[in-house]
């Protein structure tokens, strides 16, 4: 059988789509492009409706390769999924799967029945109290310098816009062993940098089924690893951070220097009628905290314009906020209803013109911000862990990608002749560009 998996949404679920390829691939289907599979999996996002509405359009448009093929199918995962349920069976004939992240590690033998009943539907939507372990692929192949690992999902807050507790459940955190068993898997494998991944990480451990083991405890022992050059996570809600977490970035070398931290709002209004459980006291305090354990930290953020009964006061307070602790990157979005939400019921709404206009204003300023953040680099040299070739050749020929610690992308020419994937190097940076630096490589690649 061959497949071809669409992903849309968040890291988590292109870490769940790349565990079922592999696990897939594991058995002996054949990842292929659009016209050649069998099987169409579809990883969807509902965090927000305009990925929700592509994945409907997606269904659409592959109903052409469908038509050609009297074996194809499609299997419909992620939030949209869980959302929708089975009510895809009725609007998509092609449709013979629906999957929660719940019953992910379910899928791939869910896959091969239906591909031997051609008359069976199936739906793998029931939530579970504990997280489900997949089985790892059984693969020594390689793996990309940067891989993704998941700790923990769901999510207990309940912010009053948010749909993840709806169609993730309830907060799960992962076996401490079983995590740090796939990190060493990874670093075997080649991975140099790992994230760890969850709705609220720093949350990790505090579940009814949680192992009495914190999120800062397993950020030291992933640390500790052997061959481990470089950590990140993410998410993380300000709210959790605990004190020993923020200290670790001022103790653990491999921890990089960056950190995203969603604030959502400026104003203390909003963030009580989200249901964000802090104000904007509480946040400085958290950012002071970190800068103080680690002065050259990148902080990026997420934003939401237009939340109702957002003032132009309120979103002024948003604006001064961003000024204050100066993001390097934030992601924004206009508030819409999602369904089941506190938020969906809340007036006044904010007109969508209005929504609009604040976003423009918002993501000029983060252009600004983002801008100042690039151009201080400028002679500056930065360690880079290169990711493959830059979508660009550079001038001279072949330019290689990658990120240095705090996140930035930076291209450089290609040493002379050499595959940069998955190498570090020192780099200088001599050149802005609108989202990237420019560098030239210092020494021996290693």
């Amino acid at each position: 059988m061959r497949f071809c998996i669409h992903t849309f949404g968040c890291q988590m679920n292109v870490a769940d789509s790349d565990w079922l390829g592999q696990s897939l691939t594991a058995m002996g289907w054949e990842a292929s492009p659009e016209e050649q599979a069998d099987v169409f999996i579809i990883n969807t996002c509902s965090v927000r409706e305009k990925p929700e509405l592509k994945v409907y359009s997606l269904i659409g448009r592959l109903a052409e390769f469908i038509a050609l093929n009297p074996r194809a199918f499609v299997a419909v995962g992620g939030c949209v999924a869980q959302q929708v349920g089975t009510k895809f069976w009725q609007r998509f004939a092609s449709v013979r799967l629906v999957f929660g992240s719940d019953g992910l590690a379910e899928v791939p033998e869910a896959l091969v029945r239906l591909a031997r009943e051609p008359g069976l539907r199936l739906s793998l939507l029931s939530f579970r109290e504990e997280f489900v372990e997949r089985a790892r692929p059984g693969t020594t192949a390689a793996v990309p310098p940067q891989a993704f690992v998941t700790i923990m999902q769901g999510c207990d807050n309940f912010c009053a816009y948010c749909i993840v507790p709806y169609v993730r459940g309830r907060q799960k955190s992962r076996a401490i062993e079983a995590v740090l068993a796939e990190c060493r898997e990874l670093i075997i494998r080649g991975a140099r940098e790992l994230t760890l991944l969850g709705q609220n990480v720093n949350a990790y451990g505090q579940d009814l089924n949680g192992a009495g083991v914190g999120f800062a405890s397993l950020l030291r022992r992933v640390a500790a690893l052997p061959g481990l050059d470089r950590l990140r996570f993410i998410t993380s809600h300000p709210k959790d951070i605990d004190p020993e977490v923020i200290a670790a970035f001022g103790q653990l070398p491999n921890l990089c220097p960056q950190l995203h931290l969603p604030l959502q709002s400026g104003s203390d209004a909003i963030l009580a009628s989200m249901g964000r459980k802090y104000d904007r006291a509480r946040y400085l305090e958290v950012v002071a905290g970190l800068r103080s354990a680690r002065p050259d930290l990148a902080l990026s953020t997420d934003f939401i314009v237009g939340f109702p009964g957002e003032t132009e006061a309120d979103f002024e307070q948003t604006l001064a906020m961003m000024r204050e602790v100066g993001f390097s990157a934030s992601f924004s979005f206009k508030y819409n209803d999602r369904p089941g939400v506190r938020a969906a019921n809340m007036e006044p709404k904010v007109p969508e013109a209005v929504k609009t206009e604040r976003l423009s204003r918002l993501q000029a300023l983060q252009d600004e911000l983002a801008a100042a953040d690039r151009a201080a680099r400028v002679g500056n040299e930065a360690e880079v862990l290169f990711e493959g070739m830059s979508r660009k050749p550079g001038a001279s020929g072949a330019s290689y990608s990658g990120r240095d610690p705090w996140g930035r992308t930076v291209n450089v020419a290609g040493g002379e002749g050499n595959d940069l994937t998955g190498l570090l190097a020192r780099v200088r940076i001599d050149k802005v560009k609108k989202h990237s630096l420019t560098g030239t490589l210092l020494g021996v690649p290693w």
